[in-house]
């Protein structure tokens, strides 16, 4: 990557985009492509536009920002911006490269970026060292009751998450496999061109689904699945593609 970094600001708030519009523009290592008050029609356009960081509201209408961060296309980071201190620890959650806190100093701000210049320095450097491999991880190992299972993609038909656990629902387990992790986590190591997540608190594999009804709503194994507004779009995009 070149030492150029690409950026958008996302924030309902126009001052608070017109503050860190000025921040950017005194910052030689950022190049800002847009700013946008609406967290979906940033969602539209990143998807023909990606940036390499995302500086981003949290508290937003429509779509919120920890609901943008796990839309946004590969390879674009956050560095999240708001008034609310009590969101920080959900931030690292999400693997932000920082939390700034409104009202923002440009002090803290060039050192969010310096911390954002670094994670992409270490990820060229170990981009560069890792030799291109063919083949397709079909697999994941998860810890389950104290031992580590291995189970296969294929048999996984969604994952339900429970605040710091998650569900794994498996064809011919009689019940789910319970492990402690992130649905962000999850969403990282599953496939994204099989799986799919359609609600803050599901991810399907889409091979798996048997109807979709006019609500929206999946039916897969013995549930049933609404698609919430903030994956709708995604979601019915792959419905008309396949």
């Amino acid at each position: 990557m070149s030492a150029e970094i690409t950026c958008i600001i996302v924030d309902d708030e126009p001052l608070a985009v017109k503050l860190l519009e000025s921040f950017v523009q005194k910052t030689p290592q950022l190049r800002l492509e847009h700013s946008f008050t609406d967290s979906v029609e940033a969602l539209a356009w990143l998807k023909e536009h990606p940036v390499n960081l995302a500086f981003m509201d949290i508290q937003m209408p429509d779509l919120n920002g920890m609901e943008l961060s796990h839309m946004l296309p590969e390879g674009t980071k956050v560095i999240f911006t708001t008034a609310f201190k009590e969101y920080a620890f959900d931030s690292y959650e999400v693997s932000a490269i920082d939390f700034l806190l409104k009202p923002i100093r440009y002090n803290k701000f060039i050192a969010a970026v310096e911390k954002a210049q670094q994670w992409f320095k270490r990820t060229e450097v170990r981009e560069e060292r890792v030799e291109p491999r063919n083949e397709r991880r079909e697999t994941m190992f998860i810890r389950v009751d104290g031992e580590l299972r291995q189970i296969s993609f294929d048999s996984i038909i969604y994952v339900e998450g429970m605040k710091d656990y998650v569900r794994f629902h498996i064809e011919g387990e009689r019940l789910p496999l319970t492990t402690h992790m992130t649905m962000k986590a999850v969403e990282d190591a599953l496939p994204q061109d099989t799986f799919m997540r359609i609600n803050r608190s599901y991810i399907v594999r889409l091979d798996k689904i048997r109807t979709v009804d006019r609500n929206l709503c999946v039916y897969i194994g013995d549930e049933i699945i609404r698609v919430t507004d903030a994956y709708r779009e995604a979601f019915e995009r792959y419905c008309s593609e396949h």
